[in-house]
């Protein structure tokens, strides 16, 4: 066999985020004949897991698509990982099939915002939007949906579009002469037409380095900045791109809208899609700072009420930190809400995010600040894998009839998928191996047969 260079395992790794995904299946299936062959090397596997990436499916900062983030797990040894989108579920099944194929444990969410009347007047964790909260649904196995559940997610589609069209319809008069057309200049960013914020920022980013004449003399204006502070920044496109968005996307700019109670489906409403595909609603931590998430515990009884049974956290944005007070007290209350989700056995679904320039593929587990919560986030993806793969190898996961008949209590179920997703074996094989034990077994003889 000819020894592949460096550049051919980078053609092969950039095709993985190839739009068409027969592309992507083919690059997975030479990257994987390759290291089988030895001529890719694989580090060992390592205790850390991202379960909270985003794919090109909704926005990924680095391009990568589910495929993609499959292989980057199997490359970098990561022990799990999972795919998180805005408002779709477009990446699930080709991830699950990725990870099957790579030998990885996956497992895939839903983001979106939904609208919380109890807290209308208090900020949660969506930064100048009472009553805002994003809000996830983590341990989906197919990204088809129940005929019931089908119309809830098709809202949150076209909800997600007009909202992005209409921002479009506010920023081009203010930026002309530069323009885009949102067909034209946006939807082609996007696999499946899912445009977000971040892609209209994108195309916006283009058409000004296209069209703008004085490209620094154009933004100095527009965002009402200094020229001798937008030079710098030009070379930088990432701290570029923060500024633009922060100016003219966010509050006070030209393309925000203040939500409202019609904006965003209610928690009742995206728990019923959630449920009906037999995922875990989850609660949505941000730093702890906001009026909604001082109220912490009254948050968590509300939404445990109406079925939330994990929680997301985003640990990197809560210790690393350059000023020492802020790192003190977000630090203080990272430990605060991961004790609380304790209490209320929340199993935790943690990661980077991976939708913004900078942010890492998999957090610093080995970090002093936290020492405390490590072994809680690992805990914790394990737990979410061993629904997922009981789920998809007998259809046992967490919301099942079986689940609630044998684990009645929510401490119990979590310490039993738990223990599953420790056993189980990433891949192939592994689901094989669950498939055929069966779904007539107790959980303690399930636990056997996994053990023996």
């Amino acid at each position: 066999m000819t020894e592949p260079t460096s550049l051919q395992v980078s053609d092969l790794e950039a095709q993985l985020n190839d739009f068409d995904p027969a592309v992507r299946r083919r690059a997975l299936s030479a990257l994987l004949a390759l290291a089988q062959e030895g001529a890719v090397t694989m580090p060992p596997e390592a205790p850390v897991a991202n379960m909270h990436c985003h794919t090109f499916f909704s926005f990924n900062a680095y391009g990568h698509s589910p495929t993609s983030l499959a292989w980057l797990a199997r490359r970098k040894g990561f022990q799990l990982i999972g795919i998180t989108d805005f408002d779709v579920l477009d990446g699930v099944d080709e991830f699950m099939a990725a990870c099957d194929e790579a030998g990885v444990r996956g497992t895939a969410g839903v983001e979106t915002r939904v609208y919380v009347p109890e807290f209308a007047t208090r900020e949660i964790n969506s930064p100048g939007e009472p009553g805002v909260k994003y809000h996830m649904g983590i341990g989906f196995t197919t990204g088809a949906v129940p005929a019931e559940a089908a119309g809830i997610l098709a809202d949150l589609r076209g909800r997600a579009r007009r909202r992005t069209e209409d921002m479009v319809g506010r920023i081009n008069p203010y930026l002309a002469p530069v323009a885009i057309d949102f067909e034209r200049d946006v939807l082609p960013l996007t696999p499946r037409g899912n445009a977000t914020e971040r892609h209209v920022l994108a195309a916006y980013m283009r058409a000004a380095q296209e069209q703008a004449q004085d490209l620094a003399g154009f933004w100095a204006e527009k965002l009402k900045t200094p020229r001798a502070e937008i030079e710098p920044l030009l070379p930088d496109s990432p701290k570029l791109q923060n500024l633009v968005r922060a100016r003219l996307m966010k509050k006070g700019g030209v393309g925000y809208v203040q939500p409202g109670p019609e904006s965003f489906p209610t928690v009742e409403e995206f728990h019923r899609m959630i449920l009906a595909c037999g995922a875990l609603p989850a609660v949505t931590w941000l730093d702890g700072t906001s009026a909604g998430e001082q109220a912490m515990e009254e948050l968590v009884d509300l939404l445990v009420s109406q079925g939330a049974a994990a929680m997301n956290i985003i640990p990197d944005r809560n210790w690393n930190i350059p000023d020492p007070a802020t790192r003190q007290l977000k630090v203080k209350n990272l430990y605060e809400v991961v004790h609380l989700a304790q209490r209320w056995a929340l199993p935790l679904n943690v990661g980077t995010e991976m939708n913004a320039y900078g942010q890492k593929l998999v957090d610093d587990f080995d970090a002093l600040e936290l020492a405390p919560v490590r072994q809680a986030f690992l805990d914790g993806a394990h737990f979410i894998y061993g629904h997922t793969v009981l789920q998809r190898a007998l259809g046992l996961g967490y919301q099942s009839a079986w689940a609630k008949a044998y684990l009645p209590g929510r401490p119990e179920r979590n310490a039993f998928y738990q223990r599953v997703g420790y056993l189980a074996r990433p891949g192939k094989e592994g689901l094989q191996r669950i498939a055929e034990l069966g779904a007539q077994l107790a959980p303690e003889e399930l636990l056997r047969k996994l053990e023996a």
